[in-house]
């Protein structure tokens, strides 16, 4: 495995992070979950992401009923704040309480004492930046979080937040956690280059857009019994990449990976850990064999004219959007 600094901070995740978002708490049972989890630590992973909402905070606890045999200061933990965690008026969203509340709800789900990396799940736009800020300043400094991050905000809500925070001189947010992948790419036009210029790097989620880049949905084929987007519990994003334009550009990039000695889905991570600004990509895994599969990814080194011929592959859907 291979480590990056995760931003301008010094603390360093492995370039392959293991989530935990449609799988752990829900699709996947809890002791494959478990196998999943302890093949990533033994293959080096150390960055392991989950989120309060996922399932009601049965990820959280999967993943912490994991991670307790290991030393805990080998490991990288990640969750996020925002989606609703009950019918309450102040159960959801960036308000202090509900910020502050929710820090002490998953501190308990995951069985730590401290979360590594807390994240904004979501921009709040009824709720004033500065309130959200020093909520987790006042969390950094009571030592229940150690770093802060978002995930999916603009840049523009990125370039006002980091303006506060220096400003007051608060501890600064380190990460932003979007989707990112070949097929969807628009991060690269503003969010990289304003994350760049305030510090903080990202944590990509879907690099593989929910299976569809490992080449196992054909352009006009059936959809594999076995797969994810036959599984009505977690297909609500697939489906939105199942456009013939996407599904033949794949197929494409599949023969492009064969030719090159590699499985599509390791070419498609390669392809993500080729930006600078990327910390880590976030892989799901139902098996352990995936996770050994995906992680050979941080040994690949694609050339400038490999990553022309790439290009031109995925022209046909540099203006794809997908519908959800």
């Amino acid at each position: 495995m291979k480590y990056r600094y995760l931003g301008n901070s010094g603390l360093r995740v492995s370039e392959i992070a293991l989530g935990s978002w449609l799988t752990y708490g829900k699709a996947v049972e809890d002791q494959t979950a478990e196998a999943c989890i302890h093949k990533a630590y033994e293959l080096g992973i150390n960055f392991f992401d989950t989120a309060n909402a996922y399932e009601g905070g049965q990820a959280e606890e999967v993943l912490g009923q994991a991670l307790k045999s290991y030393d805990r200061s080998s490991l990288v933990v990640a969750t996020k704040v925002f989606f609703p965690m009950g019918a309450g008026p102040n159960q959801r969203g960036l308000s202090r309480k509900h910020i502050i509340e929710q820090c002490d709800a998953s501190l308990k789900r995951l069985g730590m004492d401290y979360i590594d990396l807390y994240q904004c799940h979501r921009f709040d736009e009824n709720v004033p930046v500065e309130e959200t800020l020093l909520a987790l300043d006042d969390l950094v400094r009571q030592g229940k979080i150690l770093y802060a991050g978002v995930s999916e905000w603009t840049a523009a809500q990125i370039e006002k937040a980091t303006g506060f925070a220096k400003n007051w001189r608060l501890h600064p947010l380190i990460s932003n956690q979007p989707i990112y992948n070949m097929i969807e790419r628009y991060i690269e036009e503003e969010v990289i280059p304003v994350s760049e210029q305030n510090g903080l790097g990202q944590i990509v989620f879907s690099p593989l857009a929910q299976g569809v880049l490992t080449g196992k949905y054909k352009p006009g084929g059936e959809i594999p019994a076995d797969s994810r987007a036959a599984n009505e519990t977690t297909n609500m994003v697939i489906s939105s990449y199942f456009d013939e334009r996407v599904l033949t550009t794949v197929s494409k990039m599949n023969d492009f990976a064969q030719d090159h000695g590699m499985k599509l889905s390791q070419l498609a991570l390669a392809w993500i850990l080729r930006q600078p600004n990327v910390s880590s990509a976030i892989i799901g895994a139902s098996r352990p064999s995936q996770i050994e599969e995906n992680v050979k990814a941080v040994d690949i080194k694609l050339t400038d004219q490999m990553l022309s011929e790439m290009e031109q592959i995925l022209e046909p859907i540099k203006d794809f959007h997908p519908a959800r």
